[in-house]
């Protein structure tokens, strides 16, 4: 489960601050997809960063489980990332010498996974590659790989490590509706599957079909929970 309790993040504007994200309370629990939807600029990518540990609220709680990560130092936060936060980011970010596979090994070198524990990593890497359908795939390169694939192997390397949260900022951006449509009917399946409590930012209301729920955010504020709204939650 992650949860957003009241969290305000400002920024320095000249002698004065601008609020990003003013007072936002939203939540998903283990196998929902909230999605986070809004305006350009509405403080939707702030927010998630929030929620990944990346930046530290001015006030408010990031509950992950029972931990208040806005309290954590920065290496717990670290910490926190490595082990319980999946992150999926608007551009796969691959790197371009590994292939499908080795993108998902390479966790296990950045995580300091014990070698023990390796041949597990391994097993984990070939389930989720083929979890995405990408299991033919496992020795190509980015470069030999559509733009939807890459994205598929994003996804696979944010939960190698089986985390508890995952955290998506628009999957399907750079991609056309069916490919995108494929990418959120995937990330639907996996977190309901795999029990990981999802934050998915996306612009594209198309999609709205793959999400348990719906948080607008206006200004940097809530605005409406539609989903749940239309289905008595």
């Amino acid at each position: 489960m992650i949860t957003l309790d009241d969290v305000i993040l400002t920024f320095p504007d000249g002698a004065s601050r601008v609020t990003a994200v003013d007072h936002v309370t939203l939540r998903a629990d283990a196998g929902v997809v909230t999605g986070i939807t809004g305006p350009s600029g509405s403080g939707k990518s702030s927010l998630l960063a929030v929620a990944a540990t990346l930046i530290r609220p001015d006030a408010g709680r990031v509950l992950i489980g029972d931990v208040d990560a806005a309290e954590l130092t920065r290496d717990e936060a670290t910490t926190m990332r490595r082990e319980r936060i999946g992150i999926v980011f608007q551009q796969s970010n691959l790197l371009p010498s590994l292939t499908a596979r080795e993108q998902l090994l390479v966790m296990a070198e950045l995580g300091g996974t014990p070698r023990a524990q390796r041949h597990r990593i391994a097993e984990r890497a070939d389930e989720l590659l083929d979890a995405v359908g990408l299991s033919g795939q496992a020795g190509k390169r980015p470069a030999q790989l559509s733009g939807g694939q890459r994205q598929r192997v994003a996804i696979a390397r944010a939960l190698v490590h089986e985390p508890d949260v995952l955290l998506v900022d628009e999957p399907t951006s750079a991609l056309d509706q069916e490919r995108g449509w494929a990418i959120m009917d995937l990330v639907a399946r996996l977190t309901h599957e795999r029990r990981t409590a999802t934050l998915l930012v996306t612009h594209d209301l198309v999609h709205r079909d793959a999400l348990d729920d719906l948080v607008t955010i206006v200004d940097g504020a809530n605005a409406t929970s539609a989903l749940s709204m239309a289905r008595g939650g």
